[in-house]
């Protein structure tokens, strides 16, 4: 039997997606799998599964039936602490075990090429004009990051978020296509989903909510920040496993886990994909993870999407 004091993993290790094949917490998994094997950073074969549905939250409830296995690992993201505030899960990462976060990515407003929504300053007049009659395409979930940027638009324009038309899709590249099809005017996804579109003509992009501009495709791309509206939130999307796994499996996925983010391997799928290096591991990680807790509460409740209190809960 192994010893739990210099824990390895002795057969397949399972990494878990809680998105279709192409979608947010798919593309992460699909770099990390790559780095990790053509590395030879662990010993043992890595499948991907995906179990899409609820932002995630599907993905999880089959990591939380893993109690103590530390060969299950599955993708996180701001979706399983929002799921619960909202009432779409009964836990969050604190019924789990975060292991690391991986980076951020940032959500961007995009449109048909040609649309009338030309810039930031249309887009406001519109939802002025009719906040409801304007249909939305957004990933993956209700009271996500997306959503929160895009329900700081709103309440910029002067409206009331709830009001908002909004189709949600468990993958951004369905999103992306609701709109390119002309089922919906407006579409919030992170910045990478959108590429191919951006780069053929098919979209074009009216904002992004970073703390400054990307480059390269996205260089002329203004913040949010920079038409008027105070957000620069961020889609960060971790490595989480079950609860009650051994101390020394924690330690051991974390030493990995900062090998395979450290390599120039990985540094350059950042690089590619538009994402901003936001590794952490441990205290920090803790610290993050609470902080991103009250932060959404409280965006959440402002924003009117917080379910009333029953009466007598705590």
């Amino acid at each position: 039997m192994q010893n739990d004091a210099d824990w390895r993993p002795t057969r397949e290790i399972e990494l878990v997606a809680g998105t279709p094949a192409g979608g947010g917490q798919d593309r992460p998994a699909r770099a990390l799998i790559e780095v990790l094997t053509s590395l030879k950073l662990v010993e043992q074969p890595v499948k991907l599964t995906n179990i899409p549905g609820r932002g995630g939250g599907n993905a999880w409830d089959y990591l939380r039936g893993k109690s103590g296995d530390a060969h299950v690992l599955a993708i996180n993201s701001p979706t399983i602490i929002s799921n619960k505030l909202l009432g779409v899960s009964a836990y969050d990462y604190a019924a789990l075990t975060p292991l690391a976060n991986l980076y951020t990515e940032y959500p961007i407003f995009i449109v048909r090429a040609g649309s009338p929504l030309a810039d930031a300053a249309a887009l406001e007049r519109r939802l002025k004009a009719d906040i409801k009659g304007l249909r939305v395409a957004l990933a993956t979930a209700i009271g996500n990051t997306n959503h929160i940027a895009l329900a700081q638009v709103a309440r910029h324009a002067g409206c009331d978020p709830r009001a908002l038309t909004i189709d949600v899709f468990d993958s951004a590249r369905y999103a992306i296509a609701h709109v390119v099809e002309g089922g919906a005017e407006l579409g919030v996804i992170t910045a990478v989903s959108a590429v191919p579109e951006l780069t053929s003509g098919a979209l074009s992009a009216l904002m992004i909510s970073a703390p400054r501009r990307l480059d390269r495709l996205f260089a002329g791309v203004p913040t949010l920040v920079e038409s008027g509206v105070d957000c620069k939130i961020g889609m960060w999307r971790g490595v989480i496993a079950p609860a009650g796994i051994a101390p020394a499996a924690t330690v051991f996925w974390h030493g990995v886990l900062k090998q395979a983010t450290a390599t120039e391997q990985w540094r350059a799928e950042l690089a590619r994909k538009y994402w901003a290096n936001t590794f952490m591991t441990g205290d920090a990680l803790a610290a993050f993870l609470e902080a991103e807790r009250a932060i959404m509460s409280g965006a959440l409740d402002e924003l009117g999407l917080l379910p009333a209190a029953s009466p007598g809960s705590a």
